[in-house]
């Protein structure tokens, strides 16, 4: 019972939040195809407009691997404030919802919640990509390598302001320099 208090009581402002006015947007658009097989596997975060629970995260990245029933598992790897602190994970599993496109999925990290995981864009080499979020109160743009060169990164803020992201709010992710 205290857990289920203590979950509600984190969650509840999220929720009042969510209803808060917000100034509205055309919703983002998607990249018209993603090739799942191409999109599986390591994409390290470069910039973010952090969720509450990335705050002070570095070194973080996200690992697709596809699953026999058709979704998606995704851990979400983190070291919290310095690369030197221990590797952390979380776990979530992703549906993906449109799958004339495969850009618009579902992601739940806690059951029964789920929240839009839009792949609004992505490099024909599936070398960069962007996830939005429809608000655009969250974006991460993500690269298979840790160091992105700064006209990638220039490139995938123009994109993100294009869909009307206030980039100022990105911030740039550290990432170890060599693997």
């Amino acid at each position: 019972m205290r857990f289920f208090i203590s979950l509600l009581a984190a969650i509840l402002p999220l929720l009042i939040a969510s209803c808060a006015i917000r100034p509205t947007h055309p919703p983002l658009a998607t990249v018209p195809h993603v090739d799942l097989e191409r999109f599986m596997g390591d994409w390290y975060v470069i910039g973010t407009i952090p969720w509450f629970l990335e705050k002070n995260n570095v070194g973080t990245m996200d690992i697709y691997s596809p699953r026999p029933d058709g979704k998606i598992d995704i851990r979400y790897v983190f070291h919290k404030k310095s690369l030197a602190s221990p590797r952390r994970e979380m776990k979530a599993v992703a549906t993906v919802i449109d799958t004339t496109s495969n850009a618009t999925w579902a992601v739940q990290f806690l059951w029964p919640f789920k929240a839009p995981f839009l792949i609004t864009d992505l490099t024909p080499d599936y070398s960069r990509t962007t996830i939005g979020y429809p608000d655009r109160s969250l974006i991460w743009i993500m690269a298979r390598t840790p160091q992105l060169a700064e006209e990638d990164y220039q490139q995938a803020l123009a994109a993100a302001a294009r869909q009307g992201y206030d980039t100022s709010k990105i911030i740039r992710v550290q990432q170890p320099t060599a693997l």
